[in-house]
């Protein structure tokens, strides 16, 4: 399985999906059964973008765990979002620590910690300061690029199984893709990787 670095956000492990799998065909496919309400308006397959949204919140923790789709650990957050043009976007939110700004608070205050678990991890992952007695200042950025929806297809389907697995698996892969390539190197460039 690949491994996080600077230009990886998201990783797919089809392998493990598959070994994973209680029907023998996908784990991640498991799990698009049991959300099979989340997947049609009335019985009719949903748009593009929210189909796209849907198959991420599936593919990710906490509804997967380990998820179909595994996110670096110092993203407080990465998803599809549906903006108010109905345009898809792909969001990371991420904690800045005050030495990632340009002016700080001349007064101390509270930072971002790592979590003690992983602090020595390569990607550590953020955790809000365990004192509630003290001034904290906690910084994040959400950083986005648009996903056009010309790149994937909405589901045939609004029926669960196979066909739609495929579909929601050909979605994530577009996501991930455009996280990598897209997105790593705006988030690399904010936290001076």
């Amino acid at each position: 399985m690949p491994e996080f670095d600077r230009s990886t956000l998201a990783i797919v492990d089809d392998i493990r999906d598959r070994e994973q799998a209680s029907d023998g065909h996908s784990r991640y496919g498991a799990y698009l059964a049991k959300s099979a309400e989340c997947f049609h308006y009335d019985g009719e397959p949903l748009p593009a973008a929210q189909f796209a949204v849907i198959a991420w919140r599936t593919a990710t923790t906490p509804v997967m765990a380990p998820g179909y789709v595994a996110v670096r650990p110092d993203l407080l957050d990465l998803a599809p979002v549906v903006g108010p043009d109905g345009g898809l976007h792909l969001r990371a939110r991420l904690a800045l620590r005050h030495h990632h700004l340009t002016h700080r608070p001349a007064v101390r205050l509270t930072d971002w910690e790592r979590n003690p678990w992983h602090a020595h991890d390569r990607w550590p992952v953020p955790m809000e300061p365990d004192h509630a007695d003290r001034p904290a200042l906690l910084v994040t950025a959400d950083v986005s690029v648009p996903v056009p929806v010309n790149l994937f297809a909405g589901p045939s389907t609004a029926r669960p199984g196979r066909t739609l697995t495929h579909e929601a698996k050909a979605v994530i892969d577009t996501l991930v893709r455009r996280a990598n390539d897209r997105l790593a190197p705006l988030v690399a460039d904010l936290l001076g990787d």
